[in-house]
């Protein structure tokens, strides 16, 4: 039996990247913010809620997560709580980015 045979059977340790991501990763692609920066920044500040809790830019969220996003200036602020329904690592356009989401009768 030849070495490179030895581990044939053995599961992969690579797991799909669409299981969990990072919230401003997931923020960015569902067209929340312009930028990663800009979803880092409304975190940080609070204006993003993970099931009713502030949280870090790092927080790792999956399907089925709950999120409290408040957008906007001070005088015209509207806040969407929404439910994450799937993942992706890349941006897409506007249609694409609607998938990800789906948006709570909470919602403003």
């Amino acid at each position: 039996m030849s070495k490179h045979n030895k581990n044939h059977n053995q599961p992969s340790h690579s797991q799909p990247d669409t299981v969990r991501m990072r919230l401003d990763k997931w923020l960015w692609a569902a067209r929340f913010y312009r930028t990663r920066t800009l979803a880092k920044e409304a975190i940080e500040s609070g204006r993003v809620h993970y099931a009713g809790s502030r949280v870090k830019t790092s927080k790792e969220i999956a399907i089925g997560d709950e999120l409290s996003i408040r957008q906007g200036s001070a005088t015209a602020m509207t806040e969407k709580t929404v439910i994450v329904e799937a993942l992706s690592a890349q941006r897409g356009n506007a249609s694409a980015a609607q998938v990800l989401y789906s948006e709570t009768e909470e919602s403003e």
